[in-house]
């Protein structure tokens, strides 16, 4: 597994007013001109205790976000958005103070249907180690903490904040961050079945915390940006991409043909249709 970088059209972020949710398109999908340059369009008013820095996944048409800050203060708040009535509650887990996950923010989040696992994370003078991590229970309403198992001769991941974090089925992958002392570049993988660390041969061609991470249906992760120097705040635009899953013929040779043909993007469906491609690989150009 080697992690190539590629010289890439970097992606336009859209900025997000912390006090409303808006829509744009979809990640991932397909979105059309006229969708794209529309105008934000307010979904739903958040809670009044919002904070910056948080995780949030969606289960089963509800939004589920923990954490973050203030800028001050540390939460350990869980919220859940209903996709459908746009009504949030602020959840209360059935455990007692002392069982609950401690404030943090600039956390990921992974799923598996049942449970929400919380990895890493921190404040601003901690990090938290991943040896033990907390997940709620979606059925119990509840916390639990989960031993997890070491890669052998290695042993655990170093406690971090500011990662990135990507998941393909049971797999969850998380890439760099900041231990409180060093920029990390490392990459690792737990399986939420058996809860088992490996520690990948792959490294981030530079160390990086604070970049975003998103993987593609056929398991392609990108990562972009981030801070790569603590003492100047260098900031960098990079983007790189690995492969975290054997890739299928068919993506092979559609990598090959983008980077032989660039100018596809530009024909037109019935110029495309008649090179051969297929309506479902048209639809990804566009």
């Amino acid at each position: 597994m080697c992690l190539e970088d590629t010289t890439l059209t970097m992606m336009s972020l859209a900025a997000q007013r912390m006090k409303t949710i808006h829509c744009s398109g979809s990640f991932g999908g397909t979105t059309s001109p006229q969708a794209a340059g529309s105008r934000f369009e307010q979904r739903a008013t958040c809670p009044q205790s919002w904070h910056l820095c948080q995780a949030m996944v969606i289960i089963n048409g509800f939004l589920y976000v923990f954490g973050g800050t203030t800028g001050y203060i540390y939460s350990t708040d869980l919220h859940r958005l209903d996709l459908t009535t746009r009504e949030w509650i602020h959840l209360k887990p059935n455990n007692p103070p002392d069982d609950l996950p401690e404030e943090r923010y600039r956390h990921e989040i992974a799923h598996d249907g049942q449970r929400i696992y919380i990895l890493g994370g921190g404040t601003s003078w901690t990090s938290y180690p991943l040896d033990k991590i907390h997940a709620y229970n979606l059925e119990t309403n509840s916390w639990e903490e989960i031993t997890t198992k070491p890669h052998d001769k290695i042993g655990y991941p170093a406690p971090r904040r500011c990662h990135s974090c990507v998941q393909i089925r049971n797999d969850v992958f998380i890439c760099g961050g900041y231990n409180g002392e060093l920029i990390l570049a490392d990459l690792w993988k737990i399986n939420l079945q058996t809860f088992q660390w490996s520690k990948l041969p792959a490294v981030m061609p530079e160390p990086a915390y604070f970049h975003c991470a998103a993987v593609t249906p056929a398991g392609c992760m990108y990562i972009h940006g981030g801070v790569v120097n603590i003492h100047e705040n260098k900031r960098t635009g990079s983007l790189f991409k690995i492969w975290l899953a054997v890739p299928s013929l068919l993506e092979l040779c559609w990598e090959r043909l983008l980077k032989a043909f660039p100018h596809l993007t530009s024909l037109s469906t019935m110029q495309l249709l008649n090179l051969g491609l297929t309506q479902e690989l048209i639809e990804r150009l566009k």
